[in-house]
C-alpha cells in the first residue's frame, strides 16, 4: 500500500501529511511555508493576529513556497469573519475554523473559489459538512491539543466519518510519528494532520523553552483545562494550569480584551497564551496534543516530513504483507 493521495480543492499535496494551525503566533508564516516546501500542507493560525500581520504571514509563507498553504482562524475569535476574509484575499488555498463551525464560511468560500475545509467529530457534522460545500473535512480526536470538540479517540470517530462522507477525509489527534499515521491511513483517511510535532521543529518560531516543553512531557502532564472558549482543552501541566484549577481565577471586567465573541471570564485566554508564546511557559497556557510524549527531538521541518513519509510507507507496506483473516 502507498500513501494515499490527498487533494484540497483543486491542490494536490505531493505528501498526505498536514501542519496544524497553532495559536497564538505558533503556526506562523515560516512554518506554514517550510512545511508546504516539502509537498505536506501548512496551515497559519489566523487567531489573536492584526488583519495586517495576517497578511504578512500569508506574504512570508508564499516567499517560501508556492505549495499548499492555508490558514485557520478560531471559531470564538469576535474578528474571526474578517481574518477569514483577508485570508481568501490573498488567495490562500484553503480555509479553516478551529473550535467551532462556521457556516457562514462557506458562502465566502464558494463566491471567492477558496476551498473550505471542516473539522468535525462526527458522522453528522461530515454529512452536514459535504451538504454546505466543504472540499474536505478533518476529524480531529480528544488525543489533539488545544480546543477539543470531543472526548472519543480519533481512531473511534474516523470509521464513522469516512462512512458518512466520500470528501477527503484528514485524521488527526495525537499523531506523533510516520508509524501512527499509518494506522489511520489504512482506517481510511486521505491525510493526517500534526500540529504538536510540527512545535518541536527548528522553523517554528516559538522561543526554545516553548519547543522543549513539548518533547518528552510525561504522558501524566498532558492534561485538560476549562477554557473561556467554552471548550475544553489539552494542555501541559504548568503553574498557570495549577492556578486555574485550584485558585478558580476569574477575569476583571476592566482588562478584558473582548478578543471572544463569547467569554466565561475564568481567565484571558488571549493573554495566557500570548504570554507562553513569548517565553513564560511556566506562566501562561502551553496547549499541547497527547503525541508530546513521544516525541524525543527537535528537528528541521524537511526532516520531519521526511521521518514521517519513510515511517508511514514501511508500516503500510507491512500491512499490506500481513495475511488476511
Amino acid at each position: 500500500m502507498v500513501l494515499p493521495t490527498l487533494k484540497i480543492g483543486e491542490r494536490l499535496a505531493r505528501f498526505p501529511f498536514v501542519q496544524g494551525g497553532m495559536a497564538l503566533r505558533i503556526s506562523t508564516g515560516v512554518l506554514a511555508g517550510a512545511v508546504a516546501k516539502t509537498g505536506a500542507v501548512g496551515t497559519i493560525a489566523g487567531t489573536g493576529m492584526t488583519l495586517d500581520e495576517l497578511r504578512s504571514e500569508i506574504r512570508i509563507a508564499r516567499s517560501i513556497s508556492d505549495g499548499i498553504v492555508g490558514v485557520n482562524v478560531l471559531f470564538a475569535a469576535r474578528k474571526f469573519a474578517e481574518l477569514i476574509k483577508t485570508a481568501i484575499s490573498e488567495r490562500v488555498d484553503f480555509i479553516v475554523s478551529g473550535a467551532g463551525f462556521s457556516r457562514d464560511m462557506y458562502g465566502w468560500g464558494k463566491e471567492a473559489s477558496v476551498p473550505v475545509v471542516s473539522m468535525v467529530s462526527s458522522a453528522g457534522l461530515a454529512r452536514l459538512a459535504q451538504k454546505l460545500g466543504a472540499a474536505a473535512v478533518v476529524v480531529e480526536g480528544a488525543e489533539a491539543g488545544g480546543h477539543l470538540g470531543t472526548s472519543r479517540s480519533v481512531k473511534e470517530i474516523l470509521p464513522e466519518v469516512r462512512e458518512a462522507t466520500d470528501l477527503p477525509v484528514i485524521a488527526a489527534g495525537g499523531v506523533a510519528n510516520g508509524y501512527e499515521a499509518a494506522d489511520l491511513f489504512a482506517m481510511g483517511a486521505e491525510g493526517v494532520q500534526l500540529a504538536t510535532r510540527f512545535i518541536a521543529s527548528e522553523e517554528c518560531t516559538a522561543p526554545e523553552a516553548f519547543k522543549h516543553m513539548h518533547v518528552a512531557t510525561p504522558e501524566e502532564d498532558i492534561v485538560l483545562i476549562d477554557s473561556p472558549v467554552g471548550m475544553p482543552g489539552r494542555a501541559i501541566r504548568n503553574r498557570f494550569w495549577s492556578d486555574v484549577q485550584e485558585k478558580g481565577m476569574r477575569l476583571p471586567r476592566d482588562v478584558c480584551r473582548s478578543c471572544l465573541k463569547r467569554c466565561s471570564g475564568r481567565f484571558c485566554i488571549l493573554d495566557a497564551l500570548d504570554r507562553a508564546q513569548k517565553g513564560d511557559v511556566d506562566g501562561g497556557l502551553v496547549f499541547s496534543g497527547s503525541s508530546a510524549s513521544r516525541i524525543k527531538e527537535i528537528l528541521p521541518v524537511r526532516e520531519i516530513v521526511r521521518r514521517l513519509v519513510e515511517e508511514a510507507s514501511e508500516r503500510l507496506r507491512g500491512l499490506q504483507a500481513e495475511p488476511a483473516h
